[in-house]
């Protein structure tokens, strides 16, 4: 494993490629329920899941934080440039990649490449990043998920990106963009996020809230006019987040952010990539911001972490929560899987974790408890318990006066004449109780 690339130093020595050894097994270093090739229906777990790796903070983040420095010091940070420095983690990434066995991975322009305060030169150093990160795909087989442009971290865009009030930061956070999408096409990316980290305000009485909402639609628009005439064909995807770093993000959650692609007509080509943390920040559970998306036919993808729920901020935690995973991966078999998205795990050690098997066993944990989580999704959709319960508490609007509702032919009328001959007292039990201990008892059995 240490040539998976002809000239690579090994940056993770000792540790071998991850193999599957079953829930007995004792080794921190080998997945208990992630077997790529088992077969759950026609699909096997590989193809279902779809895992990725978070450039950002498995090779970027040090363990700092608002109240210390930073703890994890990397290898590939030893360099006499900023561009030998992104040669040697994408040697270290794609190492980890081939031995954790995942297929995908994502990025954001400045975690793989130098940032640069001209134009010309941020884009130098891009096209010979993304020459670097190509002729590791082609060596190990591993594909772009998705990447994006960093337009919340620089300064210039304290007061957002698109939305910014300032037509200059607009337009070079548009030339951000516009390598970006070059980049994907050259790395034949399946999708390209857009994160509107700073697309928000701090104080509604500077901000003219309607402006930047048109801003920000022209902007998309222009994204995906040009993304369309270079070649890429997958899908543009918005990540949702309520808040943190702005008080108010326009991109608040999934129901928010489909309100506005309907508004402005980029439903057709844009989805939702759903964070299980950033849906818990703004109040509700990681299945319910899945379920709005996939109502509306537009779950693209997932960013798969955990907050702590103790803490009140986006603590980008490993998923280890099987009931939550459980709940998710029966919404995303039920929406018939995820398309060109997939699970990346955009997911951080903890502070006080600081040996390299560290990053490993963090992606272990988190692609077992999503294998898992997708066998007992599996086998609650193969019961059809559930799907019969369901059917059964809206059986009511399946035939006679209830089906002519739902159909529209009916008018308030009728509804009232037949509220007078109806059984309006009578209760509906939701079996929540019934459900929960269902659940519980498939997983346990498993």
């Amino acid at each position: 494993m240490s040539n998976y690339f002809k000239g690579s130093r090994e940056f993770f020595p000792g540790i071998a490629k991850i193999c599957f050894e079953g829930k007995t097994s004792k080794n921190p270093l080998a997945f208990k329920f992630y077997n790529p090739q088992e077969k759950l229906g026609e699909l096997s777990m590989e193809e279902h899941l779809r895992f990725a790796v978070a450039y950002w903070h498995s090779f970027c983040g040090d363990g700092g934080d608002p109240f210390g420095n930073a703890t994890q010091s990397h290898p590939w940070n030893q360099g006499d440039s900023p561009l030998q420095r992104a040669e040697n983690k994408a040697d270290a990434a794609f190492e980890f990649f081939t031995k954790l066995g995942v297929k995908y991975y994502c990025f954001h322009d400045v975690d793989a490449s130098p940032d640069a305060e001209s134009v010309v030169e941020y884009e130098e150093n891009y096209q010979k990043v993304a020459e670097m990160l190509l002729q590791r795909q082609q060596a190990t087989g591993v594909k772009l998920l998705w990447n994006t442009s960093n337009l919340f971290s620089h300064p210039r865009y304290a007061n957002g990106a698109a939305t910014n009030p300032d037509f200059h930061i607009l337009s070079r956070g548009a030339a951000q963009v516009k390598k970006s999408l070059d980049v994907n096409v050259m790395l034949g990316g399946e999708n390209y996020v857009f994160w509107g980290g700073r697309e928000g305000y701090t104080l509604l009485q500077n901000t003219m809230m309607q402006r930047e909402l048109d801003h920000l639609a022209q902007f998309l628009s222009l994204s995906r006019d040009y993304g369309r005439k270079i070649g890429f064909t997958g899908t543009f995807l918005i990540e949702p987040k309520p808040m943190e770093p702005s008080k108010h993000q326009y991109d608040v959650d999934a129901a928010t952010v489909i309100g506005f692609l309907s508004r402005y007509g980029l439903d057709k080509d844009f989805k939702l990539n759903i964070e299980a943390n950033h849906a818990t920040l703004a109040g509700h559970d990681f299945a319910h911001d899945l379920q709005v998306a996939a109502d509306a036919g537009l779950l693209g993808s997932i960013d798969a972490n955990r907050g702590d729920p103790v803490n009140g901020w986006d603590t980008d935690q490993f998923p280890t929560d099987i009931l939550d995973a459980t709940k998710a991966m029966m919404v995303v078999l039920d929406n018939g899987g995820l398309g060109s998205g997939g699970l990346n795990f955009d997911a951080k050690l903890r502070r006080n974790s600081t040996d390299a098997e560290d990053l490993f066993i963090g992606h272990i944990g988190g692609m077992d408890s999503f294998a898992l989580a997708l066998k007992i999704a599996h086998r609650v959709k193969e019961e059809g318990v559930l799907a019969k319960m369901l059917t059964q508490r809206y059986q009511s609007f399946d035939s006679g006066t209830g089906a002519k509702f739902e159909a529209g032919q009916i008018s308030l009328e009728e509804l009232r004449d037949f509220a007078i001959d109806g059984q309006c007292n009578r209760m509906t039990s939701g079996k929540q109780e019934l459900i929960e201990n269902y659940l519980n008892q498939v997983m346990f059995s498993l």
